[in-house]
This record gives C-alpha cells, sequence and structure tokens, in this order.
C-alpha cells in the first residue's frame, strides 16, 4: 500500500507583488486565487502535479484572471463567492458552506468577508490551521475598501482575529515590509512590532517570503487588528484624525492614512 505524501503550501509569484498558492501532497494541487495562468501551470509541471480544484476569494483580475487559460487545461471545479459576478465558478459559496477536495483529503470551511470587495470571502482549514484570506488581511496590513464599508472591514477582521492563533495566514502580496512601515508610524513603541519589522527586513533581503504570517503575530503587530489599542487611538487624536474614541472612526482613520502613506 502506498503512504499519502503530506499536503504542504507553496507560493507562486506572479505579477509584481501577489502570491497564487498551490496545495498539493505532491500528485494533486488546490490552486488559490490564480491570476495569471502561466506561473500555475509552470508550477504544476515543475512539480509534476494535476490541477484538482480552484479556489477564489474575490472578483479582481489579479486573482481569477488565469481561470480561463486554466479550465482549458483542466476540467476542475471553481470555487468562489456567490455574490460576486466571476463567470468561471461552478459551485458558488456563502459562509457556513464547506469545500472538500477529496484528493487531498482536506476540507475547507468558508467565511464571509466583505471589506476589499462586497462579496469577498476566505478558506479556513481548521485540520491544519490555514486561512487563505486574498485582500481582506495582509501581513502588517488589510485590504483597501474598494467596495466595503469601515464597519465591514472591522467585522471581517475581527471573524479572522478570532481563529486560533496559530492559523497561518495566506495572503496575497508582498506587502509586508511597506505595511509594517505604516505600522511602525501609528504603533512605533510597540516592542513586537519593532522585532517583527527586523525579521521580516531579513526575509526579504535574502529574497524569502514574508508569508505566511500567523493570527497570533497579526494580532500584536498588525495596526489595523489594534485599532481600538490606546496608544494608537491617542496618536491619531493627536494628529486630529479622529475626534472620539469610538471603534469604527479609529479603524476608517487607519485606513484613510495607509491610503496616502510613502
Amino acid at each position: 500500500m502506498s503512504i499519502k505524501s503530506p499536503v504542504s503550501v507553496l507560493p507562486v509569484p506572479a505579477f509584481s507583488d501577489n502570491y497564487l498558492w498551490l496545495v498539493h501532497d505532491d500528485r494533486h494541487a488546490v490552486v488559490v486565487d490564480p491570476g495569471a495562468a502561466e506561473p500555475v501551470l509552470a508550477a504544476l509541471e515543475a512539480n509534476q502535479l494535476a490541477l484538482s480544484a480552484i479556489l477564489l476569494t474575490h472578483h479582481h483580475a489579479d486573482h481569477a484572471g488565469g481561470v480561463p487559460a486554466l479550465l482549458q487545461r483542466f476540467d476542475v471545479p471553481v470555487y468562489g463567492p456567490a455574490s460576486e459576478a466571476i463567470p468561471t465558478i461552478t459551485q458558488r459559496l456563502r459562509e457556513g458552506d464547506t469545500v472538500t477536495i477529496d484528493e487531498l483529503s482536506l476540507t475547507f470551511s468558508v467565511l464571509d468577508v466583505p471589506g476589499h470587495t462586497a462579496g469577498h470571502i476566505a478558506y479556513y482549514c481548521a485540520q491544519n490551521d490555514w486561512l487563505f484570506c486574498g485582500d481582506t488581511l495582509f501581513a502588517g496590513g488589510c485590504g483597501r475598501l474598494f467596495e466595503g464599508t469601515p464597519a465591514q472591514m472591522v467585522d471581517s477582521l475581527a471573524k479572522l482575529a478570532a481563529l486560533p492563533d496559530r492559523t497561518q495566514v495566506y495572503c496575497a502580496h508582498e506587502y509586508t515590509l511597506s505595511n509594517l512601515r505604516f505600522a511602525a508610524a501609528v504603533d512605533g513603541d510597540n516592542p513586537a512590532l519593532k522585532e517583527r519589522i527586523a525579521v521580516e527586513e531579513a526575509k526579504r533581503a535574502r529574497n524569502q517570503p514574508t508569508v505566511p504570517s500567523t493570527i497570533g503575530l497579526e494580532k500584536q503587530t498588525n495596526p489595523f487588528l489594534r485599532h481600538t489599542d490606546p496608544a494608537i487611538v491617542d496618536r491619531l487624536l493627536s494628529e486630529q484624525r479622529i475626534s472620539s474614541r469610538e471603534p469604527i472612526a479609529a479603524f476608517a482613520a487607519l485606513r484613510e492614512s495607509k491610503n496616502s502613506f510613502r
């Protein structure tokens, strides 16, 4: 009897700063957010993997644009958000749904996490402590509010922050150093943040990905998960970016500040 290989996650770089994720067992693979087909096809061939399914978190082209070309090569199901107009989706998902990949013996729970887009979803695999969250939660940051409201994003981030601290956060972009520069500007006295900046800068100097992160690390160092921290709120008040300590207002001010941060 053959011994089944453990399942692992392979980052596939694309564009200037995207990560497309291949979840595989050395034979079968699932790709998360394939914005481009070519790097996925190259990774499948290099690792001798057969594609079994496609998981999408939201409709932006750098996350879903490669699906048509992949479907020309592979007849596989495409899972994605029920409320977003992605024509290639074959199985539409909402919070409470699950996705089981028989070839990998994996099950993902679906979470609704609107904010970046109106119908954004995330995939949580409890058995492996994996979270694929697209552009909702980043290492050190969060997505821009293109379609949702600050209140929606606060709720979505709180939902992700409630996952176990050991949960590995597979976000979709290498934005970490930029995010942490902003974090230092608003939360500069945070010792955990100072330590993280040194660690992540060393990774990038070695051309290594800074992701996955963990939920525990994000709760310690990500200002968008710390928007009610007194030191951050005091800074926002002193800079007259907010007029009260109301949490949604503080989050909105942080997100607006990040939009123009250089």
